[in-house]
């Protein structure tokens, strides 16, 4: 009986991992059986390794060998462009989606700072005192009140001149000479 460990490391489990990876092909890497034996590398490594092979084949005077080898490399070429290819589009399409992204951010910048200065020109607009058509120059239309009124200086009375004592004589006064004079 086999343990589970051995059925999770079995080839095809492999296969099937790697092919739901999709995306980088660029720098995965791959195992070509070709007439000579696995290859193994990126797509540009192996596509190498069959020109070099091929060239080899071609000294060698061996046309079907050398066909063999570069139509194995102009597999790899042509999985190895169309991987580029997607790449390329999906990085215009990151391209467009953040030029959009900026150019909405920057819409939206603007509306709020053109909202900005709307709502301060009207906050400044609202706290000038604004004319009627019935003030003159220097009058306010505010109710006045005790408290905004200027307190008045509180009146003194009027310095008066002494009034000059008019002086007794002592004939004025009642009993006699002296009559302030205390009682003997």
């Amino acid at each position: 009986m086999k343990s589970s460990r051995s059925r999770s490391r079995s080839k095809s489990n492999r296969n099937r991992s790697q092919g739901n990876q999709g995306g980088n092909v660029v720098n995965r890497v791959f195992d070509s059986s070709g007439p000579e034996g696995k290859v193994r590398g990126t797509p540009q490594q192996i596509i190498e390794k069959y020109n070099q092979l091929a060239r080899d084949a071609q000294l060698s005077n061996d046309r079907v060998a050398a066909e063999n080898f570069q139509q194995h490399a102009e597999h790899y070429t042509r999985m190895l462009a169309e991987a580029q290819r997607e790449i390329e589009a999906r990085r215009e399409e990151q391209e467009r989606q953040n030029r959009e992204r900026q150019a909405e951010r920057d819409r939206e910048r603007a509306e709020r700072q053109e909202r900005d200065s709307s709502q301060q020109a009207a906050a400044d607009h609202a706290a000038q005192p604004q004319p009627s058509a019935d003030m003159r120059e220097g009058e306010s239309n505010l109710v006045e009140t005790p408290e905004s009124q200027p307190k008045p200086k509180p009146k003194r009375a009027p310095r008066r001149k002494p009034r000059p004592k008019p002086e007794a004589s002592n004939d004025d006064q009642p009993g006699g000479d002296d009559a302030p004079k205390a009682a003997e």
